[in-house]
């Protein structure tokens, strides 16, 4: 490969749409940087998906087979905040694809989230599965849960992993799901392998107050509103309705899993991206490019929260939308990469 014919392109994320895009921009021909904003590549593949469902040696394998093909890393890299994409444009960068997915999780806004051992299940996976905080000899361990009762909230994919991975920690976990099981969004398999192994559901609940030690300031109990189904909402399913009726469960670890929207410090330092209502990075109608020029995202980035097959999905389209001839003679090119270059080594 040549890589010093084909301008550099930049890729903001190392998850599944960041790395499905910088593997095919690679086999074009195109010199490709991966910026990552964790000390580990992989995205959400790795900090938020559990090794029992998806081995970290599948993400090296990747990952190597990106550098085999001659693919730079650059972690802990901040987009909008260690530079931004007109730095990055300036240093060289010809195109760059923004996959930074969804990260900022959802809340209930109830009293008591604040209280300790109420917790994101993005913060509860990501301390587990990159941090190993669930190890005793942790600087910053999570909450005990071996033989703690442990509550999830929610009725995704991500409740699930949340649930199975508090049980292999020990805690006694319910999850706890304001409609029905008809209504889980949850692929069918993950329930089933929760139910399999022991974690039970309340259905029809929702916590409207969490209590903690006075002394502690641990949580302690969760006060539930007991629903009922209405009508239809915008989703097709039946909307919870408040009955009036209250339940107390005791609780150690409250975990939320309501989703996530994209972190804001992107747009945040980029005036001229064009952003969704939903928080989401603006991309065109059957295209990833995005409203500043030569700029493109994907995933859930652009998307908000998904699967990973559906933003390797978009980080594909977007690399067959850059690859097809670089507009610069080579001399312009290999001042590019030699800038792109001295950028990747002040940040190494």
């Amino acid at each position: 490969m040549d890589c010093c014919r084909k301008a550099p392109v930049a890729v903001i994320g190392s998850g599944p749409a960041g790395l499905i895009n910088a593997f095919l921009l690679l086999d074009a021909g195109y010199p490709v940087t991966v910026f990552e904003a964790f000390h580990e590549l992989g995205g959400v593949l790795r900090y938020g998906i559990p090794e029992f469902r998806l081995p970290n040696r599948l993400i090296d394998h990747v990952v190597e087979r990106i550098r085999e093909r001659g693919g730079r890393f650059v972690k802990n890299f901040i987009a909008g905040k260690t530079a931004t994409l007109d730095q990055l444009k300036e240093a060289g960068f010809w195109k760059i694809f923004v996959g930074t997915g969804a990260g900022l999780p959802r809340f209930l806004n109830v009293p008591g989230e604040h209280l300790l051992g109420v917790m994101s299940a993005n913060e509860f996976l990501t301390r587990v599965n990159l941090m190993q905080a669930n190890l005793e000899d942790h600087e910053t361990p999570l909450p005990e849960t071996k033989g703690k009762q442990v509550i999830v909230i929610g009725g995704g994919n991500t409740a699930m992993d949340a649930a199975r991975t508090a049980l292999r920690l020990g805690g006694e976990v319910t999850i706890v799901y304001r409609r029905t099981r008809e209504e889980m969004p949850v692929r069918k398999e993950e329930l089933e392998h929760a139910l399999e192994e022991g974690i039970q559901v309340k259905y029809l609940r929702t916590p409207r107050e969490f209590i903690g030690s006075s002394k502690t300031h641990f949580v302690r109990e969760a006060i539930l509103d007991v629903m009922e189904l209405g009508e239809p909402d915008a989703s097709g399913r039946r909307r919870p309705v408040v009955t009036g009726n209250t339940e107390t469960m005791t609780v150690h670890l409250a975990i939320m899993a309501l989703g996530n929207s994209p972190n804001p410090i992107v747009k945040d330092a980029e005036p001229e991206l064009k952003i969704t209502r939903w928080g989401t990075i603006e991309v065109d109608t059957q295209s990833q490019r995005t409203s500043i020029q030569n700029v493109y995202s994907g995933g859930d980035a652009a998307r908000g929260g998904s699967i990973a097959i559906k933003a390797a999905g978009d980080g594909q389209n977007a690399a067959h939308e850059i690859i097809g001839g670089v507009p610069y003679k080579l001399n312009e090119v290999r001042e590019r990469v030699g800038k792109a270059l001295a950028l990747i080594r002040n940040r190494l």
